[in-house]
C-alpha cells in the first residue's frame, strides 16, 4: 500500500452545528499556513467554490503554498441555486450549471495537479414519498457525470455516498449504489470516494464494501473519520470503530492500493482544529504499526479459519 496523507483545508475555518460556533472563519491563506503545524500532513482536499470565489486568485494562492493537492472536493449543496437539487434538479439550467461545475473543476484539479474531483451530491434526493421521480433523477445524475466526466480523461471524477442530510434520503446513499452508478456512467475515470463514517450510518461493513470498490477497480479515494453509525459525527478514526478502522486499512494494504487517505475530522471541543487533526494522524501512524504488530500472515489465518473465538481473542491479545 502507497498512501499519503492529506486534510481537507476547509476544516481549519470556521466550524459550527445549529446550535454553536467551534472555530472561527479564517483566510485562505492562515489555513494554508496553519497545515504546516500538521505532523505528517503531506497534501490538501480543497473545495470549489469557497476557496476559489476567484478562480484565477485561488489557484494562485494554493499554487503558491507549496501544497500538493489530493483533490477539488465541487460543493454542490450550499449556493442558494442547489435549493431544489443539483444533477438532479427539475430546473434543465440548474443541472447543466452542475455539469459545467464539475468541468471547471476538472480543469481546476489538472492545473493544480491534482487529477482528481471528489463531489458528494448531498442535496440530490428526497424527503417526501411521492416527492419525486426516482428513476427520473437517477437517469439525470447518471446522464449528468457521464457528460461532466467526458470532458477530460486526464482527471478523475471521483464521487462520494452518504445516505442521508442534506436530504431525508439521498439519491446516492450507499457503496452499492455508487458502483450502479460507476457501471451506467461506463467510463474509466469515474470513480468512488469512501467516506468511512458515511460507510457506518449506512450500516455496512467498511472493509467489506471498501474491499468491493476495489475489486471493481473503482476505489478512488478514501475519506477517514468516526462516528457510533447513528450519525456523521466526523470523529477522529479509530474513536469508536477500532477493528472496523483497523481491518479498512489492511484489505487497502492486501490490495497494494494507491492513493490518498483524507481526513473530514471536526472539532466540536474545546480542542484546537490543529490538535484535532495531529491527533487523527497520529492515530493513523499507530494503526499502521498495529497492523504491522499482528502480522499479515496472521491475520489472513485467521480470515482463512473464520473462527471468531480465535480471531477476537488475537485481536484483543495484540494490544497488550
Amino acid at each position: 500500500m502507497r498512501v499519503k496523507h492529506a486534510v481537507m483545508v476547509g476544516l481549519l475555518g470556521e466550524q459550527h452545528d445549529r446550535f454553536h460556533t467551534y472555530t472561527g472563519a479564517r483566510s485562505l491563506d492562515e489555513r494554508l499556513a496553519m497545515l504546516r503545524q500538521i505532523p505528517g500532513c503531506q497534501g490538501i482536499e480543497v473545495v470549489y467554490p469557497s476557496e476559489f470565489r476567484n478562480l484565477e486568485a485561488g489557484a494562485k494562492q494554493v499554487k503558491d503554498s507549496g501544497w500538493e493537492v489530493s483533490a477539488v472536493n465541487l460543493n454542490v449543496k450550499g449556493d442558494d441555486k442547489w435549493r431544489n437539487g443539483s444533477f438532479t434538479s427539475s430546473d434543465p439550467a440548474i443541472r447543466a450549471d452542475a455539469v459545467r461545475d464539475l468541468q471547471i473543476c476538472m480543469d481546476l484539479a489538472a492545473e493544480l495537479g491534482a487529477n482528481l474531483v471528489t463531489c458528494c451530491p448531498l442535496i440530490d434526493g428526497h424527503n417526501y414519498a411521492f416527492q419525486a421521480d426516482y428513476v427520473q433523477q437517477w437517469h439525470w445524475l447518471v446522464e449528468g457525470v457521464r457528460e461532466a466526466a467526458a470532458h477530460r480523461s486526464d482527471v478523475r471524477v471521483s464521487m462520494e455516498y452518504k445516505i442521508n442530510e442534506s436530504r431525508n434520503y439521498c439519491i446516492l446513499a450507499d457503496t452499492g449504489r455508487a458502483l450502479h452508478l460507476c457501471h451506467q456512467v461506463g467510463l474509466d475515470n469515474v470513480g468512488i470516494t469512501y467516506d468511512v463514517g458515511h460507510a457506518l450510518v449506512a450500516k455496512e461493513a467498511p472493509a467489506a464494501t471498501a474491499a468491493l470498490a476495489i475489486d471493481a477497480g473503482k476505489l478512488f479515494y478514501m475519506h477517514f473519520n468516526d462516528n457510533a453509525r447513528e450519525w456523521d459525527w466526523d470523529m477522529i478514526p479509530g474513536a469508536v470503530n477500532v477493528w472496523d478502522l483497523l481491518e479498512t486499512i489492511y484489505y487497502l494494504d492486501r490490495a497494494n492500493w494507491e492513493g490518498w487517505f483524507c481526513y473530514d475530522v471536526l472539532t466540536r471541543s474545546g480542542d484546537d482544529v490543529v490538535s484535532i487533526q495531529s491527533a487523527t494522524l497520529r492515530v493513523m501512524s499507530a494503526a499502521e504499526k498495529l497492523l504491522e504488530k499482528m502480522g499479515r500472515d496472521r491475520l489472513a489465518a485467521l480470515i482463512a479459519e473464520g473462527a471468531p473465538h480465535e480471531s477476537v481473542a488475537f485481536l484483543w491479545e495484540s494490544l497488550l
